[in-house]
């Protein structure tokens, strides 16, 4: 077999995928999505060295990439045996090709990874003017993303934004808005090529573990306007500008979000119950303009840790050391789904008013009370994540007269009373429920999850029930009902404020899911919203 592999000859390519062989300077690259672009691929091998070459058969799924050393192959091979890269949730493997270098042929895939190979290479050498050059084929990109953050489970500050595009180069300007129910940003860069790899980087990455997904495209803007520096909107470069308002300051909303469990920290990799860190690399480049940006700071994940960001600054000879890095944005652990929560009253509490409440935050899967001390309870969420978010926003919270203490299990699942086995009703399997809020991909539940309030948020109202029909429901267990208004756009929907928080959580707890007529039944959760 020839040493140079040859574009118009794929059957050559059959003895690649054999088990890893002799080092190379030709990366065999396999498993790859179908809707890969070229840049994509380059990039697996940028933050290791240069790229020399590079051929796509997208049609088998594979490519070849090049590298300028053997060192540096074997860096690149080295380091994702440890750590699998995944695009666009694929897990990607590679290995050493047979080829000791790639001659490629006049094809037209072939002309463009040719294109998009020396444009990325210009950059890196300086060699010429980019401004308008994109590896991916689209010219002059806009220096203004536009990002739409999905499965809002966790919140997302402004600062938190600024602070992983700013691993790409400057960030100039942040403008954060809601829009169809969507938290949304603008973001301008000092210049487009820069907001074209952050781009290429961080689209279809998660910030934190399975949720709050960055999608991003180019604005038709090519500047951003902003009056006010606040929490919703700053300008880096006018530190002089008014707030507008009077909104707590950025930090504390940054402070807020950074000590909020199981969110953001930084944390050594801690072996069994965490992962290597997601793969993050800066590689300085100066271009005509001699500006030090970041070539390329890929987000590729970890399996089982789709997503998760993190931010290294290692050589490219050192990056086969990056697993024993630091976390920058850890995610969450996948186990650890089962809560023990104590402090409950146990003559009030049942399996299915936790199932109610803890459903707000997550699936609840089962409940169990304890049979010789029903002070105590085991609930069982669909995942980890789940488990965080309740807990986090429930431990310390009033539930009849009783602050809950909620810490995570050693249990890993909730076990069913075997048969013949009474329990008294203690123990319920809730797998099936229609009443699960998270069960649908995209789910707008994702977008509305607060902290418990005194003001609840009530929808799926029918057009029959009018505001003295609810205010006399939310009052009939003994409870306060301070205010009450529809929405002006949807009657369906309606704003309640109980006297305290502790009625909130019971009224919640007692009507969700109730019965209004018409096949209506009420949805109610905790609101943002105050009177």
């Amino acid at each position: 077999m020839s040493s140079a592999a040859n574009g118009n000859d794929s059957k050559k390519f059959k003895g690649d995928i054999r088990s890893p062989g002799t080092p190379s300077r030709v990366i065999h690259v396999r498993k790859l999505p179908s809707d890969i672009n070229e840049a994509e691929v380059i990039s697996l091998g940028l933050p290791f060295g240069k790229v020399t070459n590079l051929l796509m058969l997208k049609g088998k799924n594979q490519a070849f990439l090049e590298m300028n050393t053997e060192e540096a192959a074997q860096t690149m091979v080295s380091y994702y045996s440890s750590v699998t890269p995944v695009i666009r949730n694929h897990p990607i493997f590679m290995q050493y090709s047979n080829h000791k270098e790639l001659k490629t042929d006049n094809s037209p895939n072939q002309v463009r990874a040719q294109a998009a190979l020396q444009a990325v290479n210009a950059v890196q050498t300086g060699s010429m003017s980019i401004a308008g050059v994109d590896p991916t084929g689209v010219t002059g990109p806009s220096p203004v993303l536009r990002v739409i953050v999905e499965n809002l489970f966790y919140p997302v500050t402004l600062d938190v934004l600024h602070q992983i595009f700013s691993k790409f180069g400057t960030v100039l300007k942040v403008i954060t808005f809601t829009k169809n129910n969507q938290f949304q940003a603008l973001l301008q860069f000092a210049d487009g090529l820069t907001a074209q790899h952050a781009k290429l980087a961080l689209d279809g990455q998660n910030i934190y573990n399975a949720c709050c997904t960055l999608r991003i495209s180019f604005s038709k803007l090519t500047s951003l306007n902003v009056k006010y520096n606040n929490d919703k909107s700053r300008d880096y470069t006018r530190p002089d500008l008014p707030t507008g308002d009077s909104q707590p300051a950025i930090e504390h909303h940054a402070m807020a979000a950074f000590a909020t469990p199981g969110i953001i920290s930084a944390a050594p990799y801690a072996g069994a119950h965490a992962f290597p860190p997601a793969f993050a690399i800066q590689q300085a480049a100066v271009i005509a303009r001699g500006i030090t940006w970041c070539l390329s700071v890929l987000g590729l994940a970890v399996p089982g840790v789709p997503g998760a960001l993190a931010s290294l600054a290692i050589p490219g000879a050192a990056a086969a050391a990056a697993a024993a890095g630091r976390l920058g944005f850890p995610a969450l652990s996948g186990g650890h789904c089962v809560m023990l929560v104590s402090n409950l009253n146990p003559e009030r509490v049942t399996p299915q008013c936790l199932f109610i409440l803890f459903g707000v935050y997550g699936d609840v899967i089962r409940v169990k009370i304890m049979f010789n001390k029903k002070e105590n309870a085991l609930i069982q969420m669909s995942d980890g994540t789940q488990a965080q978010l309740a807990m986090s926003h429930l431990n310390g919270q009033k539930l009849y007269g009783r602050a809950l203490r909620i810490t995570l299990s050693k249990h890993t699942t909730v076990q069913l009373p075997r048969e013949g086995h009474e329990d008294q009703g203690l123990t319920k399997d809730y797998s099936n429920s229609p009443l699960h809020r998270f069960k649908k991909p995209g789910s707008k539940n994702y977008s509305n999850i607060f902290p418990p309030s005194s003001t609840l948020h009530l929808s799926n109202i029918p057009p029959s029930v009018v505001e003295d029909d609810l205010k006399m429901l939310f009052s009939s267990s003994g409870a306060m009902v301070k205010n009450f208004k529809f929405f002006q756009k949807d009657r369906k929907m309606a704003l309640i404020q109980m006297g305290s928080v502790e009625e909130a959580i019971e009224s919640l707890i007692e009507f969700h899911n109730h019965d209004l007529g018409e096949n209506h039944h009420l949805r109610v959760s905790f609101s943002k919203s105050t009177f």
